[in-house]
């Protein structure tokens, strides 16, 4: 069974070769050398002739008139048994090739066949991942005109309240009164909401929105992340290096180049080429981005202080902590 299987393949030169028997040169070369002897034999023995006389040139010669043509007779059986190889060989070759390339054929057909619902399926992922993402940052956009024209519709007194001075411009604002931003909030904030129904996320938004510092940086980063989408850069499809806590810390506290070069960690060629091109081509883009730059660094030299070394590392993994790298990187702010 084995056997067939092997044949059905064909193998070639791979295959297990078969047993060469005698072949019929080899057969017929020993029926001449026989034929000869015999007729040899006959002749110096049973005749008479004496292969003795004439010396020892005449016993040479006699040898050579006995055993020369056994030797020819053999020498052109070896070189047919040669030529049968050679064709063989030949034959189990071009089996070979045919099977490699009929391999090759079947798989290149197979991987190809496999290939491109593996694709599709990526591409469908990725376009996905990408409308949930600017769903997201239009719902955002939505919720934050909200918030803001919700804080400036006038609220009506209870009861009428009699001035005797007009009021200060120095009175404490909404903002300056609400409680501190927790650190959670924060960090849920800068990272936007996943989507339409990321109720948590939008919730961490309101609250960041009424801190003055992390609201100038929430309106920046949303800025700058639509700029990029414009040129098909998404925080989602990026994944930089992680820097350790201790590097972030020593950013904050004003160090810059070597120490502080794992910040870069950035490493998607066409994204930087991309970001690169657009600063030096779009004045907006590049304002836009210098003042995404300023706002966090304003950010997070408050947020340092008191933030643990986990607290960093998530915050590092947000949205806009990438698109920090990214452009930190592209205008050499780690340098």
């Amino acid at each position: 069974m084995a056997q067939q299987n092997e044949e059905a393949l064909g193998m070639g030169i791979f295959g297990r070769r078969a047993r060469r028997g005698i072949a019929p040169s080899e057969l017929l070369a020993a029926a001449l050398c026989c034929l000869w002897l015999v007729g040899a034999a006959i002749y110096f023995l049973l005749m008479g002739n004496d292969f003795s006389a004439g010396g020892a040139g005449g016993f040479i010669m006699t040898l050579l008139a006995v055993f020369l043509p056994v030797a020819v007779i053999w020498l052109a059986a070896s070189a047919a048994r040669s030529a049968r190889i050679m064709r063989e060989e030949t034959v189990r070759l071009q089996s070979t090739i045919d099977a490699m390339r009929h391999s090759y054929l079947t798989q290149s057909h197979a991987h190809h066949a496999e290939r491109n619902p593996e694709v599709e399926a990526k591409i469908a992922r990725l376009e996905q991942a990408q409308k949930q993402t600017e769903q997201a940052l239009t719902t955002f956009s939505t919720t934050r005109n909200l918030v803001r024209a919700e804080a400036e519709i006038p609220r009506p007194h209870a009861q009428p309240v009699v001035e005797e001075q007009p009021s200060l411009a120095l009175e404490p604002q909404a903002a300056d009164t609400a409680p501190p931003l927790e650190r959670d909030d924060m960090i849920k904030a800068l990272h936007f909401p996943e989507n339409a129904e990321d109720e948590a996320g939008f919730a961490a938004l309101r609250r960041a929105l009424k801190d003055r510092k992390v609201a100038g940086l929430v309106t920046a980063a949303q800025d700058v992340l639509t700029l990029l989408s414009q040129d098909g850069i998404y925080m989602d499809d990026l994944r930089p290096d992680r820097a350790r806590p201790e590097i972030w810390r020593r950013f904050a506290q004003g160090h810059r180049g070597r120490e502080v070069a794992a910040l870069g960690g950035i490493r998607d060629r066409s994204s930087l080429a991309l970001t690169a091109g657009r600063m030096k081509s779009d004045p907006v883009f590049r304002d836009a981005a210098h003042h995404f730059l300023r706002r966090f660094d304003d950010v997070f030299l408050e947020f340092e202080e008191t933030a643990t070394d986990e607290d960093i590392a998530r915050l590092s993994d947000t949205r806009t902590a990438r698109a920090f790298m990214l452009l930190g990187r592209v205008t050499g702010t780690f340098t």
